[in-house]
């Protein structure tokens, strides 16, 4: 007979409790990828766009394919496709769909874009990416005469941001794997991996790019509640590479720090303003405020199409309110009354003064941040 820690009931209405278990209800069928490495977030494939579906993760590696920007707009927005720079590329490669599939008409096409650019541009406004990638390609077709150019200007840029995203996160693990030490334990929160980008990952290429020197260390990810990208995704990511992976609660990272057993702290963004300060993933201002308390350092990594120069602090910065469902439910069962209000940011931002180095592929980046991000920003300008 079971204990009634393991059992569950339903009241007079029939309503299922909430599990008192400390086993899962039923088995999650993770599913194994080939060893040739985790498969493309996103890619394009002969006038269609095929991305991963990141909310089947981790039972199941799911793809979906399609020409209609409209499905890949409702894609970022319910995180089918997430993290900054893959919503970045995922918008391009959606502009790119709009022009392969609207009209011949140079005039009519472009009108078709610029309302493909607005509802890419309502879904989610936090990270900075979302919004370069698509004035960027916009800027790409302005030229062109036919409805066959733009398209191909459309589809050329969409690749080259994809592929340039690529080479930046490899350039960011090359210099953020000298601001881990040689072994210990390494905090990451959210995802910052390949799902997240457009192959590789910033916060996780750092951690691939320091294994490759031989460094070695346990990874700790949080949860990343209440969509948990840590547990599902990051964990995900991790393992299949072999990693040495420990997957915390939240609300356990204190004891962690306080238990001396982190060596430092690494995390993506999507949004760094001027003076340096960070918008992530919700936790990480925590995190970072733990991390200082603890004199463990906090590191930021991202690629440059991240830093917002025109945002002057993190003040600025619009953080994204998500659905009460998210914090009301969680798998599907519901863990609080149904009338409760409910606060949930997607982001919080961490204040430059807590993060001890911001590392893109244009350097390493210290304090004073207004004045080192500009600096990155003039000599990038000098050699174009």
């Amino acid at each position: 007979m079971p204990s009634p820690a393991d059992s569950t009931s339903e009241d007079e209405s029939g309503a299922r409790a909430f599990p008192a278990t400390a086993e899962c209800l039923n088995s999650l069928p993770t599913e194994e990828i080939s060893a040739e490495g985790l498969p493309p977030t996103i890619e394009w494939r002969a006038g269609r766009v095929r991305f991963l579906d990141q909310t089947a993760l981790p039972g199941a590696v799911r793809f979906i394919e399609t020409n209609d920007p409209g499905t890949i707009a409702e894609a970022i927005r319910t995180l089918q496709v997430r993290g900054a720079p893959a919503i970045g590329i995922a918008a391009a490669y959606a502009l790119a769909a709009a022009a392969w599939t609207g009209p011949d008409d140079p005039a009519a096409l472009r009108r078709r874009l610029a309302e493909t650019a607005a509802q890419l541009r309502a879904t989610r406004p936090t990270a900075v990416n979302l919004a370069w990638a698509i004035e960027r390609t916009l800027r790409a077709t302005q030229e062109a005469r036919s409805g066959e150019v733009l398209r191909r200007a459309a589809l050329a840029e969409a690749e080259a941001i994809h592929a340039e995203d690529v080479a930046a996160n490899h350039r960011i693990g090359e210099l953020g794997a000298d601001l881990l030490p040689d072994r210990g334990g390494v905090l990451t929160h959210c995802n910052a991996g390949a799902l997240a980008t457009g192959g590789y990952g910033t916060a996780l290429g750092v951690l691939r790019a320091a294994r490759s020197r031989g460094k070695s260390h346990t990874v700790f990810v949080s949860e990343s509640r209440p969509l948990l990208q840590g547990a599902r995704l990051t964990t995900w990511e991790l393992l299949q590479e072999g990693f040495r992976v420990k997957l915390l609660s939240d609300a356990a990272a204190a004891s962690l720090f306080a238990r001396r057993e982190l060596a430092a702290v690494i995390v993506g963004a999507d949004r760094i303003a001027a003076n340096g300060d960070v918008a992530n993933k919700v936790g990480t201002y925590g995190l970072a405020l733990m991390a200082e308390a603890h004199g463990v350092p906090f590191h930021v990594a991202a690629p440059w199409s991240t830093v917002d120069l025109d945002t002057p602090s993190g003040a600025a910065i619009p953080i994204e309110q998500r659905g009460a469902a998210e914090v009301t439910c969680f798998a599907g069962i519901r863990t609080a009354p149904a009338e409760v209000s409910v606060e949930n940011p997607a982001f919080d931002v961490t204040p430059a003064r807590l993060v001890h180095a911001i590392v893109t592929e244009r350097g390493l980046h210290r304090a004073p941040y207004r004045a080192s991000l500009r600096a990155a920003a003039r000599e990038r300008t000098l050699h174009v």
